[in-house]
């Protein structure tokens, strides 16, 4: 059984850092998508950042409302995910997910969670002013 698990979130000042992190375990996929989504009460999930990796190689993409501030980076090793987060913004605040699927291929590998298969629980981050 897929399991995704985040970790990393917590309360920052606006300017700050915080790396997220998923853990996935139960996997037996060789390749994979993974993508960092963040969803705010009342709004849409909105997914901003992917990673697509395959045989330990990852393509990331990130989108313009994040680029320059977040990045996404891989441990094949340690089967986990990262984003990386600076300059953060109270407009940041959200919960965020991260997302795994075994089919898409790299330039599938984008920001439509309805074909992303498997979903970690959430972690919250808050950015105060």
């Amino acid at each position: 059984q897929v399991q995704l698990v985040e970790s990393g979130g917590g309360s920052v000042q606006a300017g700050g850092s915080l790396r997220l992190s998923c853990a996935v375990s139960g996997y037996t996929y060789s390749t994979r998508c993974m993508g960092w989504f963040r969803q705010v009460p009342g709004k849409e999930r909105e997914g901003f950042a992917t990673i697509h990796i395959d045989s330990g190689l990852g393509w990331d993409t990130i989108a313009d409302s994040v680029k320059g501030r977040f990045t996404v980076s891989h441990d094949s090793a340690k089967n986990e995910v990262y984003l990386q987060m600076s300059s953060l913004k109270p407009e940041d605040t959200a919960m965020y997910y991260c997302a795994a699927d075994p089919f898409m291929g790299r330039r599938d590998c984008l920001f439509d969670q309805n074909k992303y298969n498997y979903w970690g629980q959430g972690t919250q981050v808050t950015v105060s002013s």
